[in-house]
């Protein structure tokens, strides 16, 4: 049975809520936890498919498999990757921004985003919780839920939608996680990464189909207003069609433009036969 990971995001439950429900069976066991985390475990072998960021597999391309079919990302704004600033976002050159320890492919968006769409050169400093950093009206990167804290607490002037500010820069859509696997489990274990693929994929279909209790599911865990979970999963992408995979070699060159990698990687899903749906 595979070792795999899942994130611990609401944004994550249109892929999860299925297993969750106990209305189809996951083929391995789920590890919950936040981005950076599943990268390590994945990268150190204490998972063998995960969900990562964006930004781990391309900088470790050579060593994990790309999995075709799923992805977490968005056409435009993303809502749950956001920079809370009472500056505008091209003028914080030479500014300090406290950035999550959460996110990987979200820290390095926004790195790709002030250095080559403003041309400007801040300092990044991890923060354990930067939504305190915001409070005291410094400039901070957060993900996940806690993005979604800062937007309704803080005033709309003042808080920037990466997945807005990519896609009016380059048009194109933006992906922050993908699921991946190392090469040898690939290569050793390939009937056994197939049917974990295709039971997310099976999951997806069925959280389409039954999307109330996907959101009831949400509200569980975070409640919000009414309405607004409808609205962020409208807002997500979780298909990882011709689109997506655009997003992500455009990403992937923009990160070899700033040297956050060594080299581009072809985004091309390995395992090309799980059934998408």
């Amino acid at each position: 049975m595979l070792k795999c990971g899942r994130i611990r995001y609401t944004n994550d439950l249109p892929i999860f809520a299925a297993f969750d429900e106990g209305v189809i069976q996951y083929p391995g066991t789920l590890h919950e936890d936040v981005p950076t985390r599943l990268n390590e475990m994945l990268l150190s072998g204490e998972l063998d498919l995960a969900p990562i960021s964006a930004f781990a597999w391309a900088r470790n391309a050579e060593r994990l498999a790309l999995l075709p079919d799923l992805c977490i990302g968005a056409r435009d704004e993303v809502v749950s990757v956001v920079l809370v600033s009472q500056t505008p976002p091209a003028l914080l050159d030479n500014t300090q921004i406290f950035v999550t320890q959460e996110s990987a492919s979200g820290r390095n968006l926004l790195r790709v985003l002030l250095e080559r769409r403003y041309c400007i050169a801040p300092s990044y400093v991890e923060d354990a919780a930067p939504i305190e950093r915001a409070r005291r009206g410094f400039p901070a990167l957060l993900i996940g839920d806690g993005a979604i804290d800062a937007i309704e607490e803080f005033p709309r002037s003042q808080v920037y939608d990466l997945g807005t500010l990519w896609h009016e820069w380059t048009g194109q859509q933006t992906v922050f996680a993908v699921w991946a696997a190392r090469r040898e489990i690939v290569d050793e274990r390939n009937e056994e990464v197939r049917a974990c693929m295709d039971a997310l994929t099976d999951a997806l279909t069925w959280s389409k189909r039954n999307m109330a209790t996907v959101i009831a599911g949400a509200q569980r865990r975070f409640e919000r207003a009414p309405g607004f979970y409808e609205d962020y999963y409208e807002k997500l992408n979780f298909t990882f069609h011709a689109a997506a995979r655009s997003g992500l070699a455009a990403y992937c060159r923009e990160l070899y433009a700033i040297g956050a990698i060594p080299q581009a990687p072809l985004v091309a899903p390995e395992v090309t036969d799980a059934i998408a749906r």
